[in-house]
């Protein structure tokens, strides 16, 4: 544990396994992670069968306090993505 996965890695791989050129692996990565957020800001749920799907949710305004000195500060309603894994992505990672 303790690696991350990069767009260099994603390209790579690519590279490997398709056989594409490093240029064109880039760039077919590049799209496939353009048209995934472009959906994702357009308010689009993006679900990746076997991986898991992505949602956009809306959360509400409400009411926080500041940790350190405990004044209430509003805080704006805002939108969040969510990832749920598959179930066949939960099998994967309990093995």
């Amino acid at each position: 544990m303790g690696t991350t996965l990069t767009r260099a890695d994603l390209t790579e791989s690519v590279y490997e396994e398709v056989g594409l050129s490093r240029n064109e692996s880039g760039d077919l990565v590049e799209s496939i992670l353009d048209e995934i957020s472009n959906c994702l800001v357009s308010g689009e749920n993006v679900k990746i069968s076997s991986f898991g799907s992505f949602l956009v949710r809306q959360k509400n305004g409400r009411m926080g306090r500041n940790p350190k000195t405990g004044e209430e500060v509003p805080i704006d309603p805002r939108r969040v993505l969510v990832f749920r894994p598959s179930q066949v992505m939960k099998d994967l990672i309990n093995g």
